[in-house]
């Protein structure tokens, strides 16, 4: 049999269709490892840099969230220690002062109730949001009047060092 004759056979025609099956299916197969590989990659890297982009927890997700890890990035969790016209001072974590600008278009609930800056009172328990100020002050855009606090009535604020 000659060379010719061989490769215009039915088992040599069928052996290099074979072939030529298994190294698209593995071509194939490497692509889709690839694709994987980035996109596992890039999973990784997001959340690994989730608090540089969205102020989550410090050491990223996979660390021991403590209590303590989450930044008041815009706002601040706390006691009413003084009112002063439309300015507030609370104690937060770690009994730090912060200052919180109240203005006429702040929105101020108590549960599902709108109320008034008269209607806050030193020692209630506070949550603000805003927008921090060249001079480290928070402008409020939204506080939010919490029910009294206690660490015996609500535990899982005990890690919030600066509430008791």
């Amino acid at each position: 049999m000659d060379l010719k004759n061989f490769i215009q056979s039915k088992p040599y025609m069928a052996l290099a269709l074979s072939a030529a099956i298994v190294a698209v299916i593995f071509l194939i197969f490497s692509i889709g490892m690839y694709v994987g590989f980035h996109k596992a990659r890039f999973s990784y890297q997001w959340g690994e840099n989730y608090h540089r982009n969205f102020a989550g927890p410090k050491g990223g997700f996979f660390e021991d969230f403590g209590g303590k890890d989450f930044i008041d990035a815009n706002g601040v969790a706390g006691q009413i220690m003084k009112i002063d016209g439309f300015t507030l001072i609370i104690k937060g974590r770690d009994n730090m002062e912060r200052i919180i600008l109240v203005e006429e278009d702040t929105t101020i609930m108590r549960f599902k109730e709108s109320v008034k800056l008269a209607g806050i009172k030193p020692d209630d328990f506070i949550v603000a949001i805003g927008e921090p100020n060249n001079q480290g002050q928070i402008e409020a855009k939204f506080v939010r009047i919490l029910p009294s606090l206690s660490t015996s009535t609500m535990p899982f604020m005990s890690p919030m060092r600066g509430i008791k």
